[in-house]
Protein backbone atom coordinates (compact mmCIF):
# COMPACT_ATOMS: atom_id res chain seq x y z
CA UNK A 1 0.00 0.00 0.00
CA UNK A 2 3.00 2.61 0.64
CA UNK A 3 4.48 1.99 -2.50
CA UNK A 4 1.59 2.51 -4.38
CA UNK A 5 0.66 5.64 -2.40
CA UNK A 6 4.03 6.72 -2.86
CA UNK A 7 2.95 6.98 -6.92
CA UNK A 8 0.33 10.28 -6.35
CA UNK A 9 2.80 11.75 -4.05
CA UNK A 10 2.94 14.38 -6.26
CA UNK A 11 -0.39 15.60 -5.62
CA UNK A 12 0.52 15.12 -1.52
CA UNK A 13 0.91 18.60 -1.37
CA UNK A 14 -2.50 20.50 -3.06
CA UNK A 15 -4.29 17.50 -1.07
CA UNK A 16 -2.67 18.47 2.84
CA UNK A 17 -2.67 21.97 1.76
CA UNK A 18 -7.04 21.63 1.63
CA UNK A 19 -7.03 19.51 4.91
CA UNK A 20 -4.75 22.30 6.30
CA UNK A 21 -7.24 24.91 5.11
CA UNK A 22 -9.71 23.36 6.38
CA UNK A 23 -8.20 22.19 9.55
CA UNK A 24 -7.87 26.41 10.10
CA UNK A 25 -11.43 27.12 9.80
CA UNK A 26 -12.81 23.98 12.16
CA UNK A 27 -9.91 24.40 14.43
CA UNK A 28 -11.16 27.69 15.79
CA UNK A 29 -14.21 25.80 16.69
CA UNK A 30 -12.88 22.82 18.14
CA UNK A 31 -9.38 23.81 19.01
CA UNK A 32 -6.41 23.46 16.73
CA UNK A 33 -5.44 19.57 17.77
CA UNK A 34 -8.90 18.18 18.60
CA UNK A 35 -10.35 14.91 16.64
CA UNK A 36 -12.69 16.95 15.43
CA UNK A 37 -11.15 19.78 13.89
CA UNK A 38 -8.90 16.95 11.61
CA UNK A 39 -11.67 14.63 11.50
CA UNK A 40 -14.07 17.29 9.65
CA UNK A 41 -11.24 18.61 7.55
CA UNK A 42 -10.87 15.19 6.20
CA UNK A 43 -15.13 14.73 5.76
CA UNK A 44 -14.96 18.64 4.01
CA UNK A 45 -12.12 16.99 1.68
CA UNK A 46 -14.30 14.02 0.78
CA UNK A 47 -16.77 16.64 -0.03
CA UNK A 48 -15.33 18.92 -2.06
CA UNK A 49 -13.97 16.06 -4.20
CA UNK A 50 -17.18 14.32 -4.46
CA UNK A 51 -18.86 18.14 -5.75
CA UNK A 52 -16.20 18.06 -8.55
CA UNK A 53 -16.99 14.79 -9.83
CA UNK A 54 -20.79 14.66 -9.89
CA UNK A 55 -20.40 15.41 -13.40
CA UNK A 56 -18.69 12.28 -13.80
CA UNK A 57 -21.09 10.08 -11.74
CA UNK A 58 -23.50 11.60 -14.27
CA UNK A 59 -21.49 9.91 -17.30
CA UNK A 60 -21.66 6.69 -14.86
CA UNK A 61 -25.29 6.24 -14.60
CA UNK A 62 -25.86 7.16 -18.12
CA UNK A 63 -22.68 4.21 -18.68
CA UNK A 64 -24.69 1.42 -16.29
CA UNK A 65 -27.95 2.04 -17.73
CA UNK A 66 -26.35 1.56 -21.60
CA UNK A 67 -24.54 -1.27 -20.53
CA UNK A 68 -27.52 -3.00 -19.31
CA UNK A 69 -29.58 -2.14 -22.46
CA UNK A 70 -26.73 -3.52 -24.58
CA UNK A 71 -26.91 -6.86 -22.96
CA UNK A 72 -29.07 -8.61 -24.95
CA UNK A 73 -27.11 -7.47 -28.50
CA UNK A 74 -24.17 -8.42 -26.48
CA UNK A 75 -25.32 -12.14 -25.62
CA UNK A 76 -25.90 -12.43 -29.41
CA UNK A 77 -22.87 -11.28 -30.42
CA UNK A 78 -21.08 -13.84 -28.46
CA UNK A 79 -23.24 -16.70 -29.10
CA UNK A 80 -22.74 -16.01 -33.04
CA UNK A 81 -18.88 -15.53 -32.70
CA UNK A 82 -18.36 -17.55 -29.70
CA UNK A 83 -15.17 -19.47 -31.80
CA UNK A 84 -13.82 -16.62 -33.39
CA UNK A 85 -12.31 -13.78 -30.12
CA UNK A 86 -11.02 -11.67 -32.87
CA UNK A 87 -14.55 -11.37 -34.67
CA UNK A 88 -16.06 -11.11 -31.17
CA UNK A 89 -14.10 -8.03 -30.11
CA UNK A 90 -14.42 -6.23 -33.14
CA UNK A 91 -18.29 -6.37 -33.30
CA UNK A 92 -18.53 -5.37 -29.78
CA UNK A 93 -16.67 -2.35 -30.27
CA UNK A 94 -18.50 -1.47 -33.46
CA UNK A 95 -21.72 -2.06 -30.88
CA UNK A 96 -20.04 0.29 -28.56
CA UNK A 97 -18.78 3.04 -31.38
CA UNK A 98 -23.13 2.81 -32.80
CA UNK A 99 -24.47 3.39 -29.82
CA UNK A 100 -21.80 5.71 -28.17
CA UNK A 101 -21.45 3.45 -25.16
CA UNK A 102 -18.06 3.24 -22.92
CA UNK A 103 -17.83 0.34 -20.88
CA UNK A 104 -14.78 2.68 -18.26
CA UNK A 105 -17.25 5.33 -18.05
CA UNK A 106 -18.92 3.52 -15.02
CA UNK A 107 -15.23 3.09 -13.32
CA UNK A 108 -15.14 6.79 -13.48
CA UNK A 109 -15.78 8.48 -10.39
CA UNK A 110 -13.74 5.45 -8.50
CA UNK A 111 -10.95 5.71 -10.85
CA UNK A 112 -10.89 9.62 -10.63
CA UNK A 113 -11.17 9.12 -6.20
CA UNK A 114 -7.70 6.99 -6.53
CA UNK A 115 -5.24 9.57 -6.48
CA UNK A 116 -6.69 11.46 -3.93
CA UNK A 117 -7.72 8.39 -2.00
CA UNK A 118 -3.23 7.11 -2.03
CA UNK A 119 -2.55 11.20 -1.32
CA UNK A 120 -4.10 11.39 1.67
CA UNK A 121 -2.98 7.54 2.59
CA UNK A 122 0.52 8.74 1.98
CA UNK A 123 -0.27 12.00 4.17
CA UNK A 124 -1.48 9.88 7.08
CA UNK A 125 1.47 7.80 6.98
CA UNK A 126 4.04 10.21 7.10
CA UNK A 127 1.89 11.74 10.28
CA UNK A 128 2.08 8.59 11.80
CA UNK A 129 6.01 8.30 11.21
CA UNK A 130 6.66 11.37 12.57
CA UNK A 131 7.63 13.10 9.41
CA UNK A 132 6.55 16.66 7.92
CA UNK A 133 4.93 16.44 4.40
CA UNK A 134 3.16 18.67 1.89
CA UNK A 135 2.23 21.95 3.60
CA UNK A 136 2.38 20.28 6.81
CA UNK A 137 5.24 22.00 8.76
CA UNK A 138 6.37 20.30 12.54
CA UNK A 139 3.83 22.41 14.41
CA UNK A 140 1.17 21.09 12.01
CA UNK A 141 2.24 17.33 12.75
CA UNK A 142 2.53 17.61 16.46
CA UNK A 143 -1.20 19.03 16.37
CA UNK A 144 -2.59 15.84 13.84
CA UNK A 145 -0.63 13.31 16.15
CA UNK A 146 -2.31 14.68 19.48
CA UNK A 147 -5.80 14.19 17.25
CA UNK A 148 -7.92 11.70 18.24
CA UNK A 149 -11.28 10.00 17.60
CA UNK A 150 -12.66 8.28 20.17
CA UNK A 151 -9.69 7.92 21.64
CA UNK A 152 -7.61 6.48 18.55
CA UNK A 153 -5.40 8.43 16.54
CA UNK A 154 -5.74 9.66 12.82
CA UNK A 155 -2.47 8.07 11.80
CA UNK A 156 -3.22 4.34 13.89
CA UNK A 157 -4.61 1.33 12.23
CA UNK A 158 -5.90 -1.77 13.10
CA UNK A 159 -2.73 -3.58 12.63
CA UNK A 160 -0.32 -1.73 14.77
CA UNK A 161 1.47 -2.80 17.84
CA UNK A 162 0.80 -2.00 21.08
CA UNK A 163 4.54 0.28 21.33
CA UNK A 164 3.34 2.23 18.33
CA UNK A 165 -0.19 3.77 19.63
CA UNK A 166 1.32 4.53 22.65
CA UNK A 167 3.95 6.47 20.67
CA UNK A 168 0.89 8.08 19.45
CA UNK A 169 -0.91 8.70 23.16
CA UNK A 170 -3.03 5.56 22.42
CA UNK A 171 -4.28 2.49 24.15
CA UNK A 172 -4.04 -0.66 20.92
CA UNK A 173 -7.49 -1.68 22.42
CA UNK A 174 -9.01 2.15 21.85
CA UNK A 175 -7.35 1.65 18.48
CA UNK A 176 -8.97 -1.47 17.62
CA UNK A 177 -12.26 -1.03 18.74
CA UNK A 178 -12.98 2.17 16.90
CA UNK A 179 -10.93 0.58 13.51
CA UNK A 180 -13.25 -2.45 13.88
CA UNK A 181 -16.20 -0.49 14.06
CA UNK A 182 -15.21 2.00 11.38
CA UNK A 183 -13.95 -1.05 8.92
CA UNK A 184 -17.73 -2.77 9.81
CA UNK A 185 -19.62 0.58 8.93
CA UNK A 186 -17.32 1.17 5.54
CA UNK A 187 -18.13 -2.78 4.35
CA UNK A 188 -21.78 -2.29 5.47
CA UNK A 189 -22.39 0.95 3.57
CA UNK A 190 -20.79 -0.31 0.40
CA UNK A 191 -23.25 -3.82 0.87
CA UNK A 192 -26.17 -1.84 1.05
CA UNK A 193 -25.47 0.49 -2.02
CA UNK A 194 -24.90 -2.09 -4.43
CA UNK A 195 -27.90 -4.15 -2.95
CA UNK A 196 -30.06 -0.84 -3.64
CA UNK A 197 -28.77 -0.24 -6.94
CA UNK A 198 -29.75 -4.32 -7.54
CA UNK A 199 -32.70 -4.41 -6.41
CA UNK A 200 -34.22 -1.12 -7.25
CA UNK A 201 -32.58 0.25 -9.95
CA UNK A 202 -31.97 -2.61 -12.59
CA UNK A 203 -34.68 -3.37 -15.38
CA UNK A 204 -35.37 -6.89 -14.08
CA UNK A 205 -37.27 -7.92 -17.53
CA UNK A 206 -33.55 -8.01 -19.19
CA UNK A 207 -31.75 -11.14 -17.73
CA UNK A 208 -28.31 -11.36 -18.66
CA UNK A 209 -24.77 -12.04 -17.44
CA UNK A 210 -24.27 -8.31 -16.48
CA UNK A 211 -26.60 -8.82 -13.39
CA UNK A 212 -24.99 -11.75 -12.10
CA UNK A 213 -22.13 -10.00 -12.36
CA UNK A 214 -23.45 -7.11 -10.46
CA UNK A 215 -24.64 -9.22 -7.51
CA UNK A 216 -21.61 -11.00 -7.13
CA UNK A 217 -19.71 -7.60 -6.60
CA UNK A 218 -22.07 -6.65 -4.05
CA UNK A 219 -21.02 -9.36 -2.16
CA UNK A 220 -17.20 -9.00 -3.36
CA UNK A 221 -16.31 -5.53 -2.70
CA UNK A 222 -17.45 -5.44 1.29
CA UNK A 223 -14.86 -8.10 1.92
CA UNK A 224 -12.20 -6.72 -0.10
CA UNK A 225 -13.02 -3.50 1.89
CA UNK A 226 -12.96 -5.47 5.07
CA UNK A 227 -9.69 -6.84 4.21
CA UNK A 228 -8.06 -3.97 3.08
CA UNK A 229 -9.63 -1.34 6.13
CA UNK A 230 -7.41 -2.82 8.17
CA UNK A 231 -4.19 -1.42 7.05
CA UNK A 232 -5.88 1.98 6.57
CA UNK A 233 -5.32 4.42 9.23
CA UNK A 234 -7.98 6.05 11.09
CA UNK A 235 -8.11 9.40 8.77
CA UNK A 236 -8.58 6.80 5.62
CA UNK A 237 -11.22 4.86 7.00
CA UNK A 238 -12.89 8.36 7.64
CA UNK A 239 -12.59 9.31 4.24
CA UNK A 240 -13.62 6.12 2.76
CA UNK A 241 -16.39 5.63 4.72
CA UNK A 242 -17.64 9.62 4.15
CA UNK A 243 -17.70 8.51 0.19
CA UNK A 244 -19.10 5.49 0.88
CA UNK A 245 -22.27 7.26 2.34
CA UNK A 246 -22.40 10.19 -0.29
CA UNK A 247 -22.27 7.38 -2.20
CA UNK A 248 -25.31 6.06 -0.88
CA UNK A 249 -27.59 9.13 -0.46
CA UNK A 250 -26.32 10.53 -3.94
CA UNK A 251 -27.53 6.88 -5.54
CA UNK A 252 -30.42 6.84 -3.54
CA UNK A 253 -31.36 10.62 -5.42
CA UNK A 254 -30.76 9.30 -8.54
CA UNK A 255 -33.06 6.19 -8.11
CA UNK A 256 -36.00 8.32 -6.56
CA UNK A 257 -35.56 11.01 -9.07
CA UNK A 258 -34.93 9.36 -12.36
CA UNK A 259 -34.84 5.14 -11.90
CA UNK A 260 -33.67 3.19 -14.98
CA UNK A 261 -36.87 2.35 -17.19
CA UNK A 262 -38.30 -0.99 -16.43
CA UNK A 263 -37.10 -1.06 -12.72
CA UNK A 264 -39.03 -1.40 -9.62
CA UNK A 265 -37.92 1.91 -8.60
CA UNK A 266 -39.57 3.29 -11.41
CA UNK A 267 -42.48 1.50 -10.49
CA UNK A 268 -42.71 2.83 -7.30
CA UNK A 269 -41.42 6.65 -8.71
CA UNK A 270 -45.04 6.37 -11.58
CA UNK A 271 -47.12 5.52 -8.80
CA UNK A 272 -46.21 8.49 -6.71
CA UNK A 273 -46.44 10.55 -9.97
CA UNK A 274 -49.90 8.95 -10.67
CA UNK A 275 -51.05 10.47 -7.05
CA UNK A 276 -49.57 13.40 -8.06
CA UNK A 277 -51.44 13.59 -10.94
CA UNK A 278 -54.38 12.87 -9.48
CA UNK A 279 -54.63 14.92 -6.84
CA UNK A 280 -53.04 18.70 -8.86
CA UNK A 281 -55.32 17.58 -12.04
CA UNK A 282 -51.47 17.71 -14.16
CA UNK A 283 -47.83 17.12 -13.60
CA UNK A 284 -46.20 19.86 -11.64
CA UNK A 285 -41.98 20.25 -11.89
CA UNK A 286 -39.93 19.98 -15.28
CA UNK A 287 -38.22 16.94 -14.28
CA UNK A 288 -41.91 14.95 -13.35
CA UNK A 289 -43.34 16.95 -17.08
CA UNK A 290 -39.62 14.98 -18.52
CA UNK A 291 -39.94 11.92 -17.72
CA UNK A 292 -43.99 11.90 -18.88
CA UNK A 293 -42.85 13.70 -22.33
CA UNK A 294 -39.89 10.33 -22.55
CA UNK A 295 -43.35 7.73 -21.97
CA UNK A 296 -45.48 9.27 -24.73
CA UNK A 297 -42.68 9.77 -27.36
CA UNK A 298 -41.52 5.82 -26.72
CA UNK A 299 -45.53 5.01 -28.12
CA UNK A 300 -45.77 1.06 -28.13
CA UNK A 301 -42.20 0.81 -27.18
CA UNK A 302 -43.39 1.37 -23.67
CA UNK A 303 -42.19 -0.84 -21.07
CA UNK A 304 -44.57 -2.88 -18.12
CA UNK A 305 -44.49 0.18 -15.80
CA UNK A 306 -45.39 3.19 -18.09
CA UNK A 307 -47.75 0.71 -20.23
CA UNK A 308 -49.87 0.44 -16.54
CA UNK A 309 -48.83 3.91 -15.80
CA UNK A 310 -50.28 5.00 -18.75
CA UNK A 311 -53.55 2.83 -18.41
CA UNK A 312 -54.51 4.14 -15.39
CA UNK A 313 -54.36 7.47 -16.33
CA UNK A 314 -56.73 6.84 -19.28
CA UNK A 315 -58.97 4.79 -16.31
CA UNK A 316 -58.95 8.74 -14.48
CA UNK A 317 -60.15 10.65 -17.50
CA UNK A 318 -56.56 12.01 -18.23
CA UNK A 319 -54.34 12.14 -21.34
CA UNK A 320 -50.22 12.74 -21.02
CA UNK A 321 -49.44 14.63 -23.58
CA UNK A 322 -46.23 15.15 -26.02
CA UNK A 323 -44.70 17.66 -23.70
CA UNK A 324 -45.23 16.17 -20.62
CA UNK A 325 -48.29 17.53 -19.47
CA UNK A 326 -51.36 15.39 -18.71
CA UNK A 327 -55.27 17.11 -19.79
CA UNK A 328 -58.45 15.54 -19.11
CA UNK A 329 -59.73 13.17 -22.29
CA UNK A 330 -62.63 15.18 -23.36
CA UNK A 331 -59.74 18.03 -23.89
CA UNK A 332 -57.59 15.57 -25.41
CA UNK A 333 -60.91 14.74 -28.08
CA UNK A 334 -61.88 18.48 -28.65
CA UNK A 335 -58.11 19.13 -28.99
CA UNK A 336 -58.21 15.88 -31.64
CA UNK A 337 -61.52 17.80 -33.49
CA UNK A 338 -60.21 20.64 -33.64
CA UNK A 339 -56.68 19.39 -35.39
CA UNK A 340 -58.81 17.84 -38.32
CA UNK A 341 -60.82 20.75 -38.58
CA UNK A 342 -63.60 20.34 -36.58
CA UNK A 343 -65.45 18.18 -39.12
CA UNK A 344 -68.41 15.94 -37.81
CA UNK A 345 -68.01 12.73 -36.79
CA UNK A 346 -69.85 10.24 -39.07
CA UNK A 347 -72.91 9.05 -37.15
CA UNK A 348 -72.94 4.71 -37.48
CA UNK A 349 -76.70 3.29 -38.05
CA UNK A 350 -77.83 2.42 -34.69
CA UNK A 351 -77.89 -1.94 -34.65
CA UNK A 352 -81.64 -3.21 -34.87
CA UNK A 353 -82.81 -5.99 -32.89
CA UNK A 354 -84.02 -9.28 -34.53
CA UNK A 355 -87.46 -8.30 -33.51
CA UNK A 356 -87.07 -4.86 -35.12
CA UNK A 357 -85.99 -6.30 -38.65
CA UNK A 358 -88.54 -8.71 -38.51
CA UNK A 359 -91.26 -6.22 -37.84
CA UNK A 360 -92.25 -4.58 -41.21
CA UNK A 361 -92.25 -0.76 -41.67
CA UNK A 362 -95.98 0.37 -40.70
CA UNK A 363 -97.71 2.67 -43.81
CA UNK A 364 -98.78 5.81 -43.59
CA UNK A 365 -102.30 6.16 -43.17
CA UNK A 366 -104.24 7.81 -46.02
CA UNK A 367 -106.79 10.64 -45.79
Amino acid sequence: MDTIAGLFSFITTPVSWVIVQFHSVYGAIFGADSGWAWGLSIVSLVILIRICLIPLFVKQIKATRGMQALQPKMKAIQERYKNDKQRQSEEMMKLYKETGTNPLSSCLPILAQSPFFFALYHVLSAIANGQTIGVINQSLLESARQAHIFGAPLAAKFTDSAEKAASLNASITDVRIVTAVMIVLMSLSQFYTQRQLMQKNVDLSVKTPFMQQQKMLMYIFPVIFAVMGINFPVGVLVYWLTTNVWTMGQQMYVINQNPTPGSKAQDQYLTRLLKHVSSHGDVKGRGKKKIVAAIVAKGPDRNDNERKFITALTKQGMAAQADGSVIKSSEATADADAASGGAPKRQQPKRQSKSQRQTPPSKPSKK
